[in-house]
């Protein structure tokens, strides 16, 4: 026989209901986040109001007619003004057309004066060495001119006439100049020395003039020049040079002792060195010789000074100095 099933458990009873309190918390609503602020409308600005710097666009009188209004479409702002077209200034265009000119001239100047400047190079280098020949080449009256005009070569700008009593033989330095001298100039070399004397038309006094050609190139000579305008070599008086004097002429006793003022001029255009020495033909003896620089300075009062032989000594080596450029280059003048 089948057992008997046992019986179920009884259920617990339900727990008794809680009565509602009448302060009972109302039931909690899902959690809210606060709104962000609605932004305020932008206040419209005041049309006859402009901020700093603001252009005045406001319709002058004479102005002329504006351009012509474009179509409204959508995206049209009453708000916004139209800008007033800027007149063109003659004055403006003006200068804008000399500032074009003025550029292409400088342009133009520079391309020019390179191009010169390199055919200029090779005809001073031509120049130069033909300078380099003139003391065989040239004639002696060419180098020498029997009568030498200076106008306003003067004292006070007065014009003077030389005329030329000798010419010495072309001959080398060693006797020609004071050994101090000479060794001055020995880093350009003596190739030949050229010399003659002139007389005023007084004859009462005597000047000669120099031409020594050198050996050396432009350089040596350009440096030579900067150390005598540097060192003012041609104002000392143990550096003058000696005089040439002829026997038979006014300036037979011509000697060192007589020398009362010189000029002396180192080229560097040239290899060659123009001096001229000068001195009163009586032959006395001058205790103070006096370069020309400072002879023909104004307020001079020496003997040399008021005698001229400063601007004798000063005339001659000019004249003597634009001759030899004369005869290397066509094209200069000579004075």
């Amino acid at each position: 026989t089948t057992p008997p099933r046992p019986a179920a458990p009884p259920r617990p009873a339900a727990p008794p209901a809680r009565p509602e309190a009448d302060d009972a918390a109302p039931p909690k609503s899902p959690r809210t986040f606060p709104a962000f602020p609605t932004p305020r409308p932008a206040e419209p600005r005041p049309r006859d109001r402009r901020h700093t710097g603001a252009v005045d666009l406001t319709d002058r009188p004479g102005a002329g007619a504006p351009f012509a209004a474009a179509p409204r479409g959508p995206g049209h702002d009453e708000a916004t003004t139209r800008l007033r077209p800027v007149p063109r200034s003659p004055r403006r265009t003006a200068a804008a057309a000399v500032c074009l000119v003025l550029g292409l001239g400088l342009v133009a100047g520079g391309a020019a004066g390179t191009w010169l400047a390199g055919g200029d190079s090779a005809g001073a280098a031509d120049r130069f060495a033909a300078g380099a020949a003139l003391w065989h080449d040239a004639p002696v009256d060419r180098l020498f001119p029997p009568t030498v005009e200076g106008k306003k070569a003067g004292p006070g700008g007065a014009d003077r006439t030389w005329t030329r009593i000798a010419v010495a033989p072309d001959s080398g330095c060693a006797k020609a100049l004071d050994p101090l001298l000479a060794s001055v100039l020995a880093p350009a070399g003596c190739a030949r020395l050229l010399r003659a004397t002139y007389t005023d038309a007084t004859r009462s006094e005597v000047v000669t003039v120099g031409l020594l050609f050198t050996r050396a190139g432009e350089q040596t000579m350009t440096d030579l020049r900067t150390r005598f305008r540097t060192e003012k070599l041609d104002q000392r008086r143990d550096l003058m040079p000696r005089p040439y004097a002829a026997e038979g002429t006014p300036a037979e006793g011509f000697g060192d002792d007589q020398r009362a003022s010189w000029s002396l001029t180192v080229l560097d255009d040239l290899p060659a060195v123009v001096y001229a020495v000068s001195g009163f033909a009586d032959g006395r003896v001058i205790t103070e010789p006096q370069s020309a620089a400072s002879a023909t300075a104004d307020g001079a009062t020496t003997a040399p000074a008021q005698a001229g032989l400063g601007h004798t000594a000063l005339a001659h080596t000019e004249r003597a100095t634009a001759r030899l450029r004369s005869l290397a280059r066509p094209d200069t003048e000579e004075r």
